[in-house]
């Protein structure tokens, strides 16, 4: 163990780890020669020394303790536990190495007793400012050190208020403060505990109250939330006291050197004269702006303002400042990278870069990806009053306001208003609702479920899984905790929470500001791996297309089966008997088909296009099975001979099509070789579109995915097959059109065996949500909404697997996938198409083993974009700093 106690002109910025945040910055700013007031750190090692052999280090710390402590007051010209002249007073303050505001604890005026309070009176010629400190240590020590709560002071102090008639602390006069430091020792007496008049003792105690508070619930609630590691500890921070109260040359304030609002170039900020910091938070008075104190204490100002230039090009960042004025003189007293709102961190990246302060990795390194999701999404005004009625799983981010519906024709009616739909699940015959619809709700579900995913893809809030909701479908309305809602009644839910509530929650709207825009296109530049989105619509390419998307990694042609006007036909397809009735089904949905792939190669303008060929299982076309027995009987009821055949048909094939676990049985590659013909449609529609495009003058590059393969002989044949459709089509068009073949790696063995697989593949594409459950043999909605919140809280797992990428297994399985699939074909393709192609993590995983690109959905892309450039650059630094 090495040094325990760094004076402030001991360490510097670097030193965060040992010092914390707040001590590094003081002794930054000292070092620089800006007024701090004296004072030392004790590191974060002697916390976890102390979190590990508990009192005895405190024992051994001490002795250092004391000779800093007669370094400081060589310094101040004060003593510490003084017998005469001004006494030295202490306050012991908090510090980790991340900024975790109000989550441990702070101990002021440290040093008073019955003797130093007279001499701070006396020396001071201010005996209010005297007993109000000594007041404020009696209250804080009883509550912080010796936990006895802050609720008893607080009752006595109103109490007082009350008596004198009086409604603010500050007027309150010496005598009454003497009269109610008496009563506090009162209160002392009946939880048997003792205020120590020793100011070692009470310095002592302070500290050791502050490491305890790193492990208070609070603290580690917030680190908790925030990913930040409980081994880290806490610095205690002991500076000498200055105040703000000592008269009307006298102030407390904060400052920060730009507007951490939106990002305005200006010193923004409050202060309060005659005031100690505390009050600014606990809102006694109303604070002023910064620019008032230019008419009160003019220089001062101008100092101020001279030291926060001076921070803000030391830091080459917008600092957050406090600060206090003591009768004219201006101390600094913390300084810390300022927080700041999503469109200012883009806002100051793009200003500082600009003003050549920092380079363009470094801007790029300013902005988390989570703050432009947050700008590309309607959210809640974080001002609204309004209370959450329930919350359910936030699955596609984003805040709606609507009214209720309960099914997807009427929402398809009202698609003029404001809904929202509110289903106990969403299905495939509600896709026109969800189109129509501002944000979707479900009562069941997980992340992967029918809403979810085509609420992400269409870029709407959608909230699913919402467990506490039960819904009554025949009369119209939902119940929850007590309430209840009925249609077209007005709710709120944010996707991004997962957050209910029952009216009108104030939205902000979001807008691609020409900073963000600018950020991307920075972001693109130093990228090393692409980003592409998931469309499935013309309409989709269009929006991947303006919001940077470099191709379309996953082009999911069921859901252009799914629309109203389509789903009879693939009905008739499913139906079908024979060879020749499912042809002539096919024949009805290849110009469909077409159209659809001519209109999402227009819209990428040559950038390649990967189509996925059908993979679901053929029964999540037809209507459940109980459904189509209710409409059956009402048919037989009504007479409706022809309808009852039709409906008993399509029950028949749902029967028959019926399986145990849908996800590993008749649906990818395997429905191909079954059914052939489903894939040559598919095929033929892919290039004839194709051809079009290249008549017309444009560029097209169209790469064809065969899905759920996990042996070659799988992808051999379908391959073989789908070639001969190829060479006739291009015989027909007369043309050369360019196209691959690949496959989704989603299985296990397709991973393990990918050297096999590259042979008949010019791509590969991991389809983690799958390859995900398959290798943890999880499903995703059962696992999300019975026992992974337990897992996640227990430390079984440290992440959600669905949402960032298992590195040690999931992610095992990818590098042996890249590994031995470009071993076997050096030119092969490789990407990712699940929902971790816009996770950051996952993302900058994808780029450590060498895929050439990510997808997402559109309105991910900015994202993604962002965090391949963050990776790119995080990556080159770490291979700098190992070299």
């Amino acid at each position: 163990m090495g040094k325990w106690v760094y004076l402030f002109e001991e360490g510097n910025a670097s030193m965060r780890d040992l010092l914390g945040g707040k001590g590094a910055g003081l002794a930054e700013m000292t070092n620089i020669g800006l007024p701090v007031p004296p004072g030392f750190t004790i590191t974060t090692e002697v916390c976890n020394l102390y979190m590990e052999k508990g009192e005895k280090i405190i024992e051994e710390l001490w002795p250092m303790v004391l000779e800093n402590i007669k370094i400081v007051e060589e310094k101040t010209g004060k003593k510490f536990a003084a017998k005469s002249g001004l006494p030295l007073l202490f306050s012991v303050r908090s510090g980790a190495k991340f900024s975790m505001p109000g989550m441990m604890d702070t101990v002021l005026n440290i040093g008073l007793n019955d003797e130093t309070v007279e001499l701070f009176s006396k020396e001071s010629s201010n005996p209010r400012l005297a007993y109000d400190s000594y007041r404020r240590l009696v209250q804080m020590f009883g509550d912080i050190v010796l936990d006895m709560g802050l609720q008893p002071f607080e009752n006595e102090l109103e109490n007082m208020k009350a008596k004198k008639g009086i409604k603010y602390d500050v007027e309150l006069s010496a005598e009454d403060l003497k009269e109610l430091i008496k009563r506090y020792f009162d209160i002392y007496k009946r939880f048997n505990k003792e205020f120590p008049q020793d100011p070692f003792v009470q310095l002592k105690m302070a500290i050791e109250a502050v490491f305890k508070s790193w492990n208070a619930p609070r603290a580690i609630t917030y680190r908790k939330i925030n990913n930040i590691p409980n081994d880290l500890g806490t610095a205690v921070n002991v500076v000498t006291m200055v105040f703000g109260n000592m008269g009307n040359d006298s102030a407390t304030g904060v400052a920060f050197t730009r507007d951490p609002k939106k990002g305005d170039k200006g010193v923004f900020g409050e202060y309060l004269v005659n005031a100690q910091g505390e009050d600014v938070v606990a809102g006694i008075r109303t604070p002023k702006p910064i620019i008032e104190l230019k008419k009160e204490m003019p220089s001062v100002y101008d100092e101020l303002l001279k030291f926060c230039k001076v921070l803000e090009e030391h830091y080459k960042d917008m600092q957050d400042i406090e600060f206090t004025i003591e009768k004219g003189k201006l101390y600094m007293l913390q300084v810390r990278t300022g927080k700041r709102t999503p469109g200012a961190a883009v806002k100051l990246a793009m200003d500082f870069l600009n003003e050549g302060l920092i380079n363009e990795e470094e801007a790029i390194l300013r902005v988390e990806p989570s703050q432009v999701d947050f700008l590309l999404h309607p959210r809640i005004d974080v001002s609204s009053k309004l209370q959450s009625i329930a919350k359910g799983l936030g699955a596609s981010p984003g805040a709606a306001t609507g009214k209720v519906v309960f099914d997807a024709d009427l929402a398809a009616k009202m698609s003029d208003e404001d809904v929202i739909l509110v289903r106990p699940e969403t299905v495939p015959d509600d896709i026109h609702g969800l189109a129509a619809a501002k944000g979707v709700l479900t009562a069941r579900g997980g992340m992967t479920s029918h809403a979810a995913v085509v609420a992400r893809g269409m870029g709407k809030p959608a909230v699913v899984g919402a467990e506490s909701i039960k819904i009554d479908l025949k009369e119209r309305l939902f119940t929850v905790n007590g309430e209840t809602v009925k249609e077209f009644d007005v709710i709120t839910i944010d996707g991004t929470s997962g957050n209910i509530f029952k009216g009108v929650a104030p939205l902000i709207m979001p807008e691609l500001s020409e900073d963000l825009k600018n950020l991307l296109s920075l972001s693109d530049k130093l990228a090393k791996i692409q980003v592409r989105a998931n469309a499935d619509t013309p309409e989709d390419a269009k929006r991947s297309y303006e919001f940077g998307a470099k191709g379309i990694g996953l082009c999911r042609t069921e859901h252009m089966f799914m629309a109203q006007d389509r789903l009879p036909a693939m009905q008739e397809m499913i139906v079908a008997e024979t060879i020749e009735e499912r042809k002539a089904a096919l024949e009805k949905l290849l110009p469909m088909q077409r159209e659809d792939f001519y209109g999402i190669f227009k819209e990428m303008k040559g950038y390649p296009v990967i189509i996925r060929l059908l993979d679901p299982p053929l029964h999540e076309f037809l209507p459940k099975r109980e459904i189509l027995k209710e409409e059956i009987a009402q048919h037989e009821k009504n007479g409706e001979k022809d309808l009852v055949e039709k409906k008993k048909r399509l029950l028949r094939r749902a029967e028959a099509l019926k399986e145990s676990n849908p996800m590993m049985g008749f649906r990818g590659c395997r429905l191909g070789l079954v059914y052939p013909e489903i894939n040559e449609m598919q095929v033929r529609a892919i290039l004839e579109a194709a051809a079009m495009v290249i008549k017309e003058g444009d560029k097209v590059f169209p790469e064809i995915m065969v899905p759920l393969v996990g042996h070659i002989n799988e992808i051999r044949l379908v391959r073989e097959k789908l070639e001969e459709v190829a060479k006739e089509v291009i015989s027909e068009q007369g043309i050369q059109i360019p196209y691959l073949f690949g496959t989704m790696i989603e299985l296990p063995r397709a991973a393990l065996k990918a050297d096999e697989i590259a042979k008949y593949a010019r791509f590969f594409s991991f389809g983690t949500n799958d390859l995900t459950q398959m290798t943890f043999g999880f499903s995703r909605d059962d696992a999300e909404s019975k026992f992974l919140p337990v897992y996640l809280e227990r430390g079984i797992l440290p992440v959600n697997p669905f949402q960032t990428l298992d590195r040690d297994g999931v992610g095992e399985l990818m590098r042996i996938a890249v590994e031995r699939g470009r071993k076997a074909n050096k030119e092969l393709e490789i990407g990712i198409c699940g929902e971790h192609g816009g996770d950051p993590e996952s993302i900058a995983f994808c780029y450590e083993i060498g895929l050439d690109y990510v997808s997402c959905s559109p309105f991910r892309v900015p994202v993604a974009r962002l965090a391949a450039a963050r990776a790119t650059i995080l990556a080159k630094r770490q291979y700098e700093a190992d070299k």
